[in-house]
């Protein structure tokens, strides 16, 4: 059999194995009509799916942001280190450093270059890095890639990890701690306050990703660490503009020095075109309705405790420690998950079912990502619509 055959041979087994565990992945188009509405197919469906938390992807001003810097320019032409660091860039970066209250920022390409570009490039083989189970891919595959020795923790046993950093810590140089600030798959804000007295107390560096908490929690919307209190405690700070930003891109937050040998380190940053300038000008906006706009985060708050008490209302299983605009509703098995979607999808809600590897083996669910801009009706409506499906298996 020629090699090529063999492969499409192998790929299609492979695919089948992915079918019979409800595994297999459906490509689909789906086109945004509202912060809150979407389209698939011929069908126009109340969007649970997005993590544009605030609606600001189609807010006014930093819509029309957008438009005035797409008319100057489109595509940023090259690398960042290169020729296409911007104005538009610049003043992101600025922003970004303000917004955080850090002596300086650097932008990425994406979230995931983010991660794997700030971890990969700090920790160097005679170091070690903790990195949390219940993290993103791209923390990861971040500290995956790093020369240093990974090890793998549990923010539910921090005993844990202070009894293997008391055992371990002096054998490497330096020790990084990494984790979410919130945990995109249950909704869980991590202990960042006992992992800062930890990472004091064996004199490890503390990486937090704000992906999550950006634009949701704080007083000012930087995140959970400015809403517990440990933001000057933080070596280095991640976020995301994906989010509740509602563009693209990532960014590390730190000082001066850190964001210096980022840029000149950083392999996922100085090998990717930089951002179009647009979404540089758009981002700029969004974050100044961040800092003005307290009433959208309230008025999300308001509705993911609405929504949290609707599934116990309705005997649903969900996160019991679980905040914020991330609401899982666990059903356990992947078959299950995905039939409970589609019927959602047929009813008018796009609720994604969410499975293995993303979350662990036996916790399928359905993952609503709220956006301030769902009312109170929708989400009854949609989370009775779930357990009526379920009542009717």
């Amino acid at each position: 059999m020629p090699h090529n055959e063999r492969l499409q041979v192998r790929l299609t087994e492979h695919l089948a194995g992915l079918e019979r565990q409800g595994r297999r992945r459906e490509r689909r188009v789906c086109e945004s009509l509202s912060s809150t509405e979407c389209r698939i197919g011929d069908k126009t469906c109340i969007q649970f799916a997005s993590n544009d938390y605030l609606g600001l992807s189609f807010h006014p001003e930093v819509r029309d942001a957008f438009i005035r810097g797409a008319s100057a320019q489109t595509g940023a032409r090259a690398s960042a280190l290169v020729c296409g660091r911007s104005a538009s860039h610049e003043r992101l970066e600025a922003e970004l450093a303000r917004f955080e209250s850090t002596e300086a920022a650097l932008l990425f390409p994406s979230g995931y270059a983010t991660n794997i570009g700030t971890i990969a490039c700090l920790v160097r083989s005679q170091d070690a890095v903790f990195c949390d189970r219940d993290n993103h891919a791209s923390i990861v595959d971040g500290c995956r890639h790093s020369p240093g020795k990974m090890f793998v923790y549990r923010h539910r046993e921090l005993d844990q990890l202070s009894s293997a950093l008391e055992k371990r810590r002096r054998e490497f140089e330096d020790v990084y701690l990494v984790t979410d600030s919130v945990f995109s798959m249950d909704g869980v804000i991590a202990p960042l306050q006992a992992l800062t007295q930890l990472a004091e107390q064996f004199e490890c560096t503390l990486i937090v990703d704000e992906a999550h908490g950006t634009g949701v929690f704080g007083e000012h919307g930087r995140g959970a660490c400015e809403m517990l209190g440990v933001e000057d405690r933080v070596g280095v700070r991640i976020g995301t503009l994906s989010k509740a930003v509602g563009q693209v891109g990532g960014f590390t937050a730190g000082s001066t020095k850190l964001i210096e040998w980022l840029w000149n380190s950083a392999r996922s940053q100085f090998f990717s075109t930089a951002l179009p300038p647009a979404v540089c000008e758009a981002a700029i906006a969004a974050l100044k309705v961040i800092h003005e706009g307290a009433s959208r985060r309230e008025r999300l708050k308001r509705l993911w405790e609405f929504a949290r008490q609707r599934i116990q209302e309705l005997d649903l299983l969900t996160v019991i420690d679980g905040t914020g605009p991330i609401v899982p509703v666990i059903l356990g098995d992947d078959q299950l998950a995905v039939s409970v979607s589609a019927r959602l999808l047929n009813a008018g809600f796009f609720v994604p079912a969410i499975r293995p590897p993303t979350v662990m083996d036996g916790t399928a669910r359905l993952r609503l990502s709220l956006c301030a801009d769902h009312s109170q009706d929708q989400l009854n409506a949609v989370l009775t619509q779930i357990r009526r499906t379920l009542d009717a298996k």
